[in-house]
């Protein structure tokens, strides 16, 4: 069986990250689907999905991180292009990447106990947030 189904998140800008984990398994339970893989995805090319422990210091670690590989300050050919101001916002969705997939078996994800489903938005501006969840499984 196969099941889609899409979220929203409202985020605050660059470096905003949530915990997405409760609202992919809830997403899950409701599915009746048992085992197999679900598999999480923003629509946007200026987000990413991946895991972390999330607790602040884990998110701020990430966040400097990607400040010091792609700094907002730069200067992006993508804003000579558009003349906006969120190169740095493609480069860091880009490094991290707008899915993941997650196996689930007896209809619980089958993450470890300090891995969460981290939804980061790397714009430079608030976004509403759309998250395609499809669960792939019996």
């Amino acid at each position: 069986m196969v099941v889609t189904l899409r979220r929203d998140v409202q985020t605050k800008g660059q470096g905003d990250g949530h915990d997405i984990t409760e609202m992919i398994a809830a997403t899950l339970a409701a599915s009746g689907c048992r085992a197999g893989i679900v598999t999480i995805f923003v629509v946007g090319s200026t987000a990413a999905v991946t895991t972390i422990e999330f607790e602040p210091g884990a998110v701020a670690d990430l966040n400097g991180v990607l400040e010091a590989i792609a700094p907002r300050a730069h200067d992006y050919r993508h804003h000579l292009r558009w003349g906006d101001d969120n190169g740095s916002s493609h480069v860091r969705a880009a490094l991290l990447g707008p899915s993941l997939t997650v196996p689930f078996a007896e209809a619980k994800l089958l993450l470890g106990t300090w891995q969460q489903i981290l939804l980061l938005e790397c714009d430079t501006r608030p976004r509403r947030r759309e998250i395609v969840i499809q669960i792939v499984g019996e």
